[in-house]
């Protein structure tokens, strides 16, 4: 019983929102057949932020099917203190590119359309981002989950090239 409860309270961390909702028409045989596409986010405002697509013959199927691929692709963004990302990064996907600069503390999420709603269910507070490019949310969406996945911060830098913070401190100081 326990375990269900930690469970539930994992799941109810996730929040998602819907960026859009498209009809789609297919023409077959016996005429044409409808069916909806769904674009989801989720993320827990701590870091992580994931989205997904999914398909169905009804709006409720199509955001259940979003939210269960987006659970299968989720990620994880380092954030500052302040709540922001640790450097400006550049987020392409397809004609579809994203500008993101960490902002002062206070300055708010200034980004607009999709790129607005994942930075906001990742948990970042403070920046600023530009859609250039294309209009398709799904595109953008993408981009920006481009940009967050390439984000690094200076401890992972240090450690991929296998030096030391005191190895810094010290170079400067000779200088």
């Amino acid at each position: 019983m326990l375990n269900r409860r930690k469970t539930k309270e994992k799941e109810s961390n996730w929040q998602e929102k819907v960026v859009q909702i498209r009809r789609v028409t297919k023409v077959v045989k016996g005429g044409k057949k409808l069916s909806f596409r769904a674009i989801v986010v989720i993320g827990n405002e701590k870091g992580q932020v994931a989205i997904g697509v999914g398909k169905a013959s009804d709006v409720m199927g199509a955001v259940k099917k979003g939210v269960a691929n987006g659970k299968k692709h989720i990620i994880e963004v380092p954030l500052t203190k302040s709540n922001s990302i640790p450097h400006i990064i550049h987020g392409v996907t397809g004609a579809a590119s994203v500008i993101m600069r960490p902002s002062a503390p206070g300055s708010g999420v200034i980004a607009g359309g999709s790129v607005r709603i994942v930075l906001e269910l990742a948990g970042v507070q403070n920046i600023l981002a530009k859609q250039l490019g294309s209009s398709n949310p799904l595109n953008n969406a993408r981009a920006a989950m481009n940009a967050l996945s390439k984000l690094k911060t200076l401890s992972q830098v240090y450690k991929e090239r296998d030096l030391s913070l005191e190895h810094f401190y010290s170079y400067n100081k000779s200088i």
